[in-house]
């Protein structure tokens, strides 16, 4: 098995500590699409902890981002764990003593150390610096100056040239031929918003290019993550990245972002009010598939999507490609309240329902209303040869750990998914 190509040490502290810690004081918020300067740092997370809002940017100014996370990352209240979609996909299917992963991005010492023995780095994926990824969290109701946040979330921010411009790709494509993979995933596209738009073109044809060299009997899954370019996101979806994956991972920002950037079903809804509409996220998903899966006409291999949020996760499939999906997403859910409470199993008493019991499968079409039956919790429908499979999750009532919560559900949903040959 293999996974690829983005990996990082996350640095996970109080956000307030932090800024307290580098000597800033309050300030009021303000949105920054890159941040240039600690003031920047200290604006944008005003802004985002008043909303409660997650966001994840990227910091210029490399010597002061050093600084910065070297105060981070020596903090006695800061936490080190393993970071980057695809590091922290391949750390949780390494918790399976018959999986050996295949891990190729920049591992720096630090990272070395805090990885599964199961998990193989190539020599070329090794350098003498970790990428540091500072993760600022905050608390419901904490207060920072004037701000007060009215839910827990965290924001992300590092200087990331490497997982930024994919270095590590053509490494691990080349590496497949000896590694013999059962899957590939990839993950890491967003960190190339960094980059200026030439680079971030041509790296991406490169990107393709090298994409379309891993053997198509191999499937590819492909993990999404916060993004703020609607064009490149258009572009990974239109011409270039979708067709060549068989399956994608992502969340609801990441949904609404995708039917913004495309005109696609919904696009006009600005945000999500509350949890997202289950109707709303099945069209947008079925469009998915459908405009940009694989079908008798069209030349894509894109044949599942894994959705996840915070009350429910929903696979959806073109027929005939997948099985087991009622397994692999009822997996997904009970990771998601395990690792977010840090329990073996799932322990009722920390956890809570917030699915909605009773929902209607689409906004566009006659649709069904179903009620949920706890004896079976995984809905099933159907719609123009594509397949829906719906659970709610037992979410955690108060988590120990966010982070890294989506790529563990993608990763438990891909263990149990089972790939027909086509």
């Amino acid at each position: 098995l293999s996974a690829s190509v983005n990996a990082c040490v996350d640095v996970v502290l109080s956000g307030v500590k932090l800024l307290e810690a580098l000597g800033l004081e309050p300030s009021d918020g303000k949105n920054h699409a890159v941040l240039n300067s600690r003031h920047d740092l200290r604006e944008a997370f005003s802004h985002f902890m008043e909303r409660g809002a997650a966001a994840e940017r990227f910091f210029s100014d490399a010597k002061a981002f050093q600084d910065i996370a070297q105060t981070a990352s020596e903090h006695p209240a800061a936490q080190l764990y393993v970071g980057g979609n695809a590091a922290l996909i391949g750390q949780k299917l390494a918790a399976n003593p018959d999986l050996k992963i295949l891990l190729c991005g920049p591992v720096g010492p630090k990272l070395h150390e805090l990885l599964d023995d199961n998990v193989v780095v190539p020599p070329e994926s090794m350098q003498e610096r970790d990428e540091f990824h500072l993760i600022l969290e905050y608390q419901a109701g904490e207060q920072w100056g004037r701000v007060r946040a009215p839910a827990a979330n965290r924001f992300i921010f590092s200087h990331d040239l490497s997982n930024g411009a994919l270095n590590m790709l053509e490494v691990f494509v080349s590496s497949l031929d000896e590694f013999q993979p059962d899957l590939v995933v990839l993950s890491g596209l967003h960190m190339m918003e960094g980059q200026s738009k030439e680079m971030r073109q041509r790296r991406l044809m490169e990107a393709v290019a090298s994409i379309s060299d891993i053997p198509t009997d191999i499937p590819i899954h492909l993990e999404l993550a916060s993004m703020t370019d609607q064009d490149f996101m258009s572009n990974i979806m239109h011409q270039q990245v979708f067709p060549l994956v068989n399956s994608i991972g992502l969340n609801e920002q990441e949904l609404l972002f995708l039917t913004q950037s495309a005109s696609g079903p919904h696009a006009s809804l600005a945000s999500w009010s509350g949890i997202p509409d289950v109707g709303v996220v099945s069209d947008i998903l079925f469009w998915i598939l459908k405009e940009h899966g694989k079908t008798a006409e069209r030349a894509s291999d894109l044949t599942r999507i894994h959705f996840h949020t915070l009350a429910y996760h929903m696979l959806v499939t073109v027929d005939g490609h997948w099985g087991n999906q009622e397994a692999a997403v009822a997996a997904g859910a009970r990771a998601a309240g395990t690792q977010a409470c840090a329990t073996d199993t799932i322990d009722t008493s920390k956890v809570f329902l917030k699915a909605p019991l009773e929902f209607v499968t689409s906004h566009t079409e006659a649709p069904s209303k179903i009620s949920l039956d706890p004896d079976k919790p995984v809905v099933h429908w159907h719609r123009e040869g594509i397949s829906f499979h719906f659970t709610p999750v037992l979410v955690c009532k108060d988590p120990v750990r966010t982070v890294g919560l989506g790529d563990a559900i993608s990763a438990e949903g891909l263990l149990y998914s089972e790939v027909y040959p086509q």
